[in-house]
């Protein structure tokens, strides 16, 4: 058992929650935990949603991974669910109307570039581990900028 404390107004808060590093917790347990663990910012609810700075993504309390406790894994602590990214608490904010229209505006330009890679011609590699693509009018292109470059080479 982890004991989680606060203070309120003078008086303290106790609260025992068991956890291990791959907690399993009822929507209620987490919702506390979240409450109790975030201090910058309040919880009403596991789908609030909350902008992460560090990796640029928009979370909800339900994705929170929540983490530590008993048997050795150190303090229960909240982290960020996107793979590799290490925020905490104090790195998510309640996302403004701008965060909103940039995360938008970021994820139609995914979609854009994943659309663009699924129509461009597979590339192969040759015997030397390189890339190289299919596309005539690519290789037509850089064969001109090639000659182009050298040309200027020559005269300066």
């Amino acid at each position: 058992m982890l004991p989680i404390v606060r203070g309120i107004g003078g008086n303290v808060v106790s609260q025992t929650v068991t956890l291990s590093t791959a907690a399993r917790l009822s929507d209620d347990e987490k919702l506390e935990v979240l409450r109790l663990l975030d201090q910058f910012r309040q919880w009403h609810s596991l789908d609030e949603k909350r902008y992460c700075l560090v990796c640029g993504k928009l979370i909800t309390g339900r994705q929170i991974q929540v983490a530590g406790g008993t048997r050795g894994n150190g303090p229960v602590r909240l982290n960020c669910p996107t793979q590799s990214c290490n925020s905490i608490a104090m790195d998510w904010v309640l996302p403004t109307d701008e965060i909103l229209a940039r995360v938008e505006k970021l994820a139609e330009e995914e979609r854009k570039a994943s659309a663009l890679q699924a129509a461009l011609p597979p590339a192969a590699a040759n015997g030397n581990g390189k890339t190289v693509h299919s596309d005539k009018g690519h290789e037509h292109f850089v064969s001109r900028l090639r000659k182009l470059a050298f040309h200027l080479k020559r005269h300066a």
